[in-house]
């Protein structure tokens, strides 16, 4: 309905003047109209592009035995959503930051190597441990663990249920953002190469799972990288508060060791033995396939290859930064 529609609407509208007279309220009706049909009209217009920005994009009604429901599959316009919860990430970033981390490091009086690996593993404490949480919900409810067939049964999973392509677009974009934090949060010459190698393994495997149709297999295998990297980033932090507080490492090497197999075994089980005895052994852009030898010989290491690249092997060097021995990892 348009503005001029409206003001012939109101028979006894008389101008302001008029209204100021005699504010009756039906004169006082038309004059809120007009600002109220201007802003309809305005979101009318941009609702479209603000959805583009918030929710996924890619929307197809599948029939089904109830009746219909919506599946996404990708395309190009997620990077523009990507975008938009990278923005997002920055801000929940800094407040995690300013309000939570600051507050403690400045009781626990930190050296600077000390608390540059704080905020580091401060910050990815609370990223592991929503997604490990989203994840396992999205994981059960779609029922990826009460079924492990349908990791790869009906390869190509070319359509997704809105949590799960959700859930990917977020992941990518927090990853993302890790990128221009390590400018915003002046990290050290020496530690960039070893953050940029663990963030690019995790952009390569969400990207990867997402862009080869192999989501139901990723989520699992996050679920279970995600459960490691928040219990020894615990005990990273409990170490700080308390130097000789090494339980929680121990914990850690076990379930790692145990994880990394369960790990490795999913990733051959799935793509090694599932997806090579389909029927549909073909290289289709168009409709999502490659299961291909070539393509799944690049993505069993690709699956796999998440879980190394973080860690350090069991060394560090000395907290000054001016030796070149090491020692053994009593503190990360």
């Amino acid at each position: 309905m348009s503005i001029f529609s409206d003001l012939n609407k109101c028979q006894n509208f008389r101008g302001i003047s008029n209204l100021v007279e005699l504010p009756t309220a039906e004169n006082l009706l038309c004059v809120f109209e007009l600002p109220c049909s201007y802003i309809k009209a305005v979101f009318q217009v941009t609702a479209k592009t603000a959805f583009l920005f918030i929710l996924p994009q890619y929307n197809v009604s599948m029939p089904t035995a109830d009746g219909e429901t919506v599946q996404y599959h990708y395309g190009p316009k997620d990077l523009v959503t990507v975008l938009f919860y990278i923005f997002i990430a920055i801000i929940l970033h800094a407040v995690v930051q300013e309000y939570i981390l600051d507050k403690i490091s400045k009781r626990l009086h930190l050296s600077k190597v000390k608390h540059s690996k704080f905020n580091e593993s401060g910050q990815l404490v609370v990223f592991h441990l929503s997604s490990v949480i989203w994840c396992f919900y999205v994981v059960v409810t779609e029922g990826y663990l009460t079924n492990p067939r349908s990791l790869w049964e009906d390869y190509p999973h070319v359509y997704l249920p809105f949590q799960v392509k959700f859930f990917y677009l977020c992941q990518l974009a927090y990853w993302l953002h890790a990128l221009p934090e390590l400018y915003f949060q002046k990290v050290r010459k020496e530690e960039i190469p070893r953050q940029l190698q663990y963030i690019c393994l995790y952009l390569v495997h969400i990207a990867g799972a997402y862009l080869l149709n192999l989501s139901r297999l990723g989520l699992v295998l996050l679920l279970l990288q995600y459960s490691t990297e928040f219990l020894f980033h615990t005990a990273r932090l409990c170490h700080f508060a308390d130097e000789n507080n090494e339980k929680l490492f121990n914990a850690w090497a076990a379930v790692f060791g145990v994880t990394r197999l369960f790990i490795l075994t999913l990733a051959v089980l799935a793509i090694g033995f599932g997806l090579a005895r389909m029927e549909n052994q073909a290289f289709d852009p168009e409709k999502g396939n490659f299961n291909t030898l070539l393509c799944r010989m690049l993505a069993l290491p690709l699956s796999s290859g998440v879980t190394r690249g973080y860690h350090e092997n069991g060394v560090v060097k000395a907290e000054n930064g001016t030796s070149t021995r090491t020692k053994k990892l009593k503190s990360p």
